[in-house]
């Protein structure tokens, strides 16, 4: 057990870099060479759809084939796409390899932490929350006149890793169908479909509520750092605090007291960072929960969350809730939806059983 979870933390951490690493190169890229053309927001909007929704065709093929080194695959796509930028013309050219790229990678990054937990989510916490600081470093560096050549360095320090991290899922004893079963986070008695449904709902609500809360404090490079890292945070610490203090407990508690926060923090950052922090954690206990009634494809679970992420901010392109009351009724309706599905698919913890 505890071979096994320090191979799982060790995973977490490697693929935390690999995924810092990937969303640097893809939203330097778009920052850089996509950021100043017409209509940007049809880009970004694309670019999020096939980024996020064939995350669950690609994990439901990975589970079928697991041995396939889909992260080494997908890193060597982001190094080729870093490396012909100055030379393809079309943006969705480009569009389409980071896309596929970021895809692969994601996929393995959950297979690697996920198949090598026990049960437990502190690993995939760690993988998911390196994406917050990739895609505000990537945003800031595509800004700045630093050259493609660097990503391509990038990329170069990342593939080792991922044909690393692959080693520890071959040396688990288990069978690959095998090597979920510890996850036991969904209430029995409740049907697989609903789980699936509430638990993809929570994402969703978490995607529009993360990129559509109002933030008027933040007006400068450093306040965006501080609200992407405190988001990374938030998905670390929910992995985190669900092994050690309860998945149930992090899972209600964290919605229930980021929902004031977040309704308070439009002029006061401290309060809406913390706000951010709470709600963010919402992300390991929702994979967690997908994972428990899907044990034989975690590919398949994680690609479930992506597409409830992008769900929940593609109505975020098209508007915003302005004032000030709007935005505290959206907070509160959408964080008791939350709390309700919870209550009704999260099992008690075993400390409360």
């Amino acid at each position: 057990m505890k071979e096994k979870l320090n191979d799982n933390l060790k995973s977490g951490l490697m693929y935390f870099y690999i995924h810092f690493v990937t969303e640097i190169i893809c939203f330097f890229a778009l920052e850089r060479y996509i950021g100043d053309r017409p209509l940007i927001w049809i880009i970004f909007l694309s670019y999020d759809m096939f980024a996020f929704v064939p995350q669950a065709i690609i994990g439901r093929f990975s589970d079928r084939y697991p041995k396939i080194p889909l992260g080494t695959a997908g890193m060597v796509l982001l190094g080729v796409a870093a490396a012909a930028f100055d030379h393809i013309k079309n943006p969705f050219v480009s569009l389409a390899i980071l896309c596929l790229g970021n895809c692969l990678v994601h996929v393995n990054g959950a297979e690697a932490t996920l198949r090598t937990a026990d049960g437990k989510l502190s690993g995939s916490a760690i993988f998911v929350s390196g994406g917050s600081f990739g895609v505000v470093t990537g945003r800031i560096l595509g800004k700045t006149s630093m050259s493609f050549r660097l990503l391509i360095i990038l990329a170069a320090t990342a593939l080792p890793l991922t044909i690393l991290t692959r080693k520890y899922i071959h040396e688990e004893s288990k069978l690959f169908s095998e090597q979920c079963k510890p996850f036991r986070y969904a209430k029995s008695g409740v049907g697989k479909e609903l789980v699936i449904i509430m638990s993809v709902t929570i994402v969703a609500v978490r995607g529009f509520m993360g990129y559509g809360i109002p933030t008027s404090w933040n007006k400068t490079v450093m306040q965006t750092v501080l609200l992407f890292s405190f988001m990374g945070i938030g998905k670390a610490l929910g992995g985190i605090f669900a092994d050690r203090f309860g998945f149930r407990k992090t899972a209600m508690l964290s919605t229930a007291f980021a929902a004031p926060l977040l309704m308070a923090g439009d002029h006061h950052m401290t309060i809406s960072l913390l706000g951010v922090m709470l709600f963010s954690m919402t992300m390991a206990i929702t994979l967690g929960i997908l994972v428990s009634v899907l044990t034989e494809t975690p590919g398949l679970a994680f690609g479930l969350t992506t597409i409830g992420l992008f769900i929940g901010t593609a109505p975020v392109f098209f508007f915003k809730f302005i004032t000030l009351k709007a935005n505290c009724i959206m907070i509160a309706g959408l964080s008791i939806i939350c709390l309700v599905f919870m209550w009704i698919i999260i099992r008690k913890d075993e400390a409360d059983e």
